[in-house]
This record gives C-alpha cells, structure tokens and sequence, in this order.
C-alpha cells in the first residue's frame, strides 16, 4: 500500500517545479495574477494530483499553506461528495483569478449535492469573482449532472438574464460561458438558449449584446455539437 504524501514532501514537489519565468507568461498571456504563486503550469499540477489521488486531509492542509500552486492542487485532491457548505463559502471568498475559480467550480463545486444552491446565492454576490463562481458553476453542471431535467436549467435563465448587464470581463465570460452550454445540453434546451440569448440581445447594454451575440454565433451553427443529457431521452428520440 502505498504510504500518502505529506503536506511537506507535496510543497516540496511544487517548488522543484517552480518557474518565475510562468508567473510573468502566465499573467501577460493568460491574465492570471495571485498571490504567493511559484510558476507552475495547470497542466502540470493536473499530473501530479493523479500521481497522488484524492485525499482530503492533504487537500485541506495544502489550500490553508497559501501558496497558489498549493490551493490549485487542493481543488483536484479533494473529493467532490465530501465539500460541505463551510468550505465553499470559506474557499470561494478566496478566488482572486479566473483559474481558480473555474478549477474549484468545475472540479468540486458543479459535482456536489450544493452546486444548485450555491448558483442561487453567488449569482448575487459583489465580488468579481464570487459572482462568476455562479455561472461556472453553471457551465460545468451542464456535463456534471448527466440525469437532470430541463427544468433544472431552465431555472437558470432568469439569473443569467440579470446579470447580463455586468460588464466585468470575467463575470460577463462566464454568463456567456454558461447561456452556451446550457445551449449544447439538448436538442430542446438549445431552442430555449437561443430564445433567451435574444432576449438578452435586445438590452440597452454592452455587456449584454456581446453575450448575446457570441451565444447565438455557437448555438445557430447547424452542427452545433449536443451532449443529448439526460440520454434516456435524447439518444433514444435521436434514434427515430
């Protein structure tokens, strides 16, 4: 059996691989700024989380030592069904890119029992980033939640018709991030996308046009690519 990692030996890791030269690509090209980083790729980090495997009490102690490499790690240790309200609220308070944000969101946020909830209440919040957790919550659910009904997304249009007129970059991204792959869930769902998206289209706001019409670009394509969920019935009414 092989003997888990300390939180010691994993920063350890992480530091090897350090490379300053990362930190300035990473924020010129991609944009990404935090806080105590070392310079290690998403990619990279992505290796070393299935060398290790899951493990919550080396997550826990990894997010908590501050180092951004660290926290991204924590995000792919740490096991979707065991993230409790407290850690979301306490983690989410944290996010100061977009890489992270989407990392937790997609990673464990979209796969847990509060993921709903939690779109409901971040939809509102001020900070930049708390907001955008919401729809890349969204965006990720689309694929994470394989048996939901129509309704379940549905509920999601009025919210991202409200915050459509947010002109922050990162939160305007993920409202359109999320109108698209609500889009791209089924046949039926892209028929009420693209009703929304022009909706949104006819807002007196910059934010909205271009969600809107970035939306509607995708989602009108004639091979725009379905997921068919819930496939009990999309793949069986692809069959007739």
């Amino acid at each position: 059996m092989k003997k888990p990692l300390t939180v010691d030996k994993v920063i350890a890791r992480l530091q090897s691989m350090a490379d300053p030269e990362k930190i300035i690509l990473k924020e010129k090209k991609f944009s990404i700024v935090s806080r105590n980083p070392l310079g290690v790729y998403h990619k990279d980090l992505k290796v070393l989380a299935k060398e290790i495997g899951q493990d919550n009490d080396l997550a826990l102690q990894l997010f908590d030592s501050g180092i951004y490499e660290a926290r991204l790690l924590c995000s792919k240790l740490f096991k979707p069904k065991d993230v409790t309200e407290d850690l979301m609220e306490k983690w989410v308070r944290t996010f100061e890119n977009w890489e992270i944000c989407d990392s937790f969101c997609m990673g464990l946020f979209a796969k847990n029992k509060l993921a709903v909830k939690k779109i409901l209440d971040w939809h509102l919040r001020q900070p930049e980033f708390e907001r955008r957790a919401a729809f890349a919550i969204i965006a990720a659910y689309c694929m994470a939640d394989k048996h939901a009904d129509n309704e379940v997304f549905e509920s999601f249009f009025p919210i991202i018709k409200k915050t459509a007129n947010d002109d922050r970059i990162y939160v305007k991204k993920a409202v359109n991030w999320a109108l698209r792959n609500i889009g791209k869930r089924n046949r039926d769902l892209n028929q009420s996308a693209l009703s929304v998206a022009r909706e949104i289209l006819q807002m007196d706001s910059k934010s909205a046009q271009w969600i809107a019409k970035d939306a509607l670009r995708e989602l009108e394509k004639p091979k725009v690519r379905m997921s068919d969920y819930p496939r009990s019935i999309y793949r069986t009414m692809s069959e007739f």
